[in-house]
């Protein structure tokens, strides 16, 4: 390569964008995290009515509080973190729910 081959741009296209854009993806999981705490709260109210453990009560207060933090996370920007924390949440919350007496 000579000097003058290294001083011509290079014409490579730039690839459009894909997919959501950083404001629609922090939308969204806030929305999703709404929902969630909104649906785990119902389930809390159920469970409270049916008479069942402390415990499982526990692992729905739990969940909600992570749905709140999840929220938070989410409005600051750290959108991915906030949705693999939801995902275990959500996961976590139906296994207790599951497992526990």
């Amino acid at each position: 390569m000579s000097a003058s081959d290294q001083d011509e741009p290079v014409d490579t296209p730039i690839p459009e964008r894909t997919g959501l854009t950083p404001r629609q993806a922090r939308g969204i999981s806030v929305a999703v995290a709404s929902l969630l705490l909104a649906a785990m709260a119902t389930v809390l109210a159920i469970r409270l009515g049916e008479r069942t453990s402390v415990l499982v009560v526990g692992v729905y207060g739990l969940a909600m509080i992570v749905c709140g933090l999840v929220i938070e996370l989410s409005r600051n920007g750290r959108t991915r973190l906030a949705t693999w924390l939801l995902a275990a949440d959500v996961v976590a919350a139906v296994c207790g729910d599951w497992l526990l007496p």
